[in-house]
């Protein structure tokens, strides 16, 4: 592994990188099962959906610097955790994060390219939550929003609407919503940092507190990436509570700490979600995420 970084690094110390200040030229290659986006010429991020998948996902995220992946999929402990992904267990006894396909999947119904090219790439996606021999209880639009403003950082903006196609209800669980896995190499336990917006850090201080952002990060081959996830004021709840372990696993989900245990929505109910992922490269300090957030919150919902 420590001759593949040193390798990525070398080779991208060959490729000249524009300016810190200025924006980088993103470019969207859509295929049947995947949004492959470029920055600069190279491979950012691959948005998956086949139709073999539990969930779409974005991976791999590349940190800007090294050329390598920052967040994982497939670890031993946990394999059903995908890099960076939105799902939900215990939705009407259907299990929309883990596990076989039949007891839950959340399935592509149309995919648009809105914009392919330049500063930004924006596509859409609607989704059709699915169980065999049961209702569905969701349907979700989803819109990304995908920039670089430098060559050190890019960012993914997630913006989900669920709409509820019956009664639901989700019982108490920590596997819900929006989360990351990060690589093994930035998590605490290999070395890593975790730090919320409050300056609590590692699981011990970060699991359960409420905070607009979580940022993880790591060094490898002396480059220090990772990336940091925002919550917008405008969602309900807000700042949520986080569900961290020190293995690399992020989550701002309210699903584990409801007062009454459950949330249930009524049919036809909707909740909408946004999210911002800053993947970086330049090991910013706290008061420049705080910034940044300061900066997104002031951004009304489209």
């Amino acid at each position: 592994m420590r001759r593949a970084v040193h390798a990525a690094a070398v080779l991208l110390s060959l490729v000249p990188l524009a300016r810190a200040g200025a924006s980088q030229e993103l470019k969207a290659l859509a295929a049947t099962d995947r949004i492959r986006v470029l920055v600069a010429g190279r491979l950012f991020t691959e948005y998956r959906y086949a139709d073999d998948q539990k969930f779409p996902y974005f991976f791999p995220v590349i940190g800007p610097r090294s050329g390598v992946g920052i967040t994982t999929i497939g670890q031993t402990n946990y394999p059903h955790h995908s890099s960076l992904w939105f799902g939900c267990d215990r939705v009407n006894g259907g299990n929309y994060w883990a596990g076989d396909v039949k007891a839950g999947r959340i399935a592509p119904r149309g995919t648009r390219l809105v914009n392919g090219g330049g500063e930004e790439i924006i596509f859409e996606q609607d989704c059709e939550w699915v169980k065999a021999d049961a209702p569905s209880p969701f349907k979700d639009h989803r819109r990304v929003e995908i920039r670089a403003p430098s060559a050190d950082r890019r960012e993914i903006g997630f913006d989900i609407t669920l709409t509820a196609l019956e009664p639901v209800k989700i019982e108490k669980t920590n596997h819900s919503l929006f989360s990351a896995r990060m690589a093994p190499d930035m998590s605490v336990a290999g070395g890593g940092r975790l730090r919320n917006a409050e300056g609590l850090e590692a699981e011990k201080g970060t699991f359960g507190k409420p905070s607009p952002w979580m940022d993880a990060r790591g060094t490898r081959a002396g480059i220090t990436e990772g990336l940091a996830i925002m919550v917008h004021p405008s969602v309900p709840g807000f700042p949520p509570p986080w569900f961290t372990r020190d293995y690399g696993f992020i989550s701002p989900t309210p699903m584990f700490w409801p007062e009454k245990g459950d949330t249930e929505f009524a049919k036809g109910e909707t909740l909408r979600l946004r999210y911002r992922v800053i993947v970086h490269g330049d090991d910013p300090a706290p008061e420049v995420l705080q910034a940044e957030f300061d900066r997104w919150a002031k951004v009304p919902p489209p």
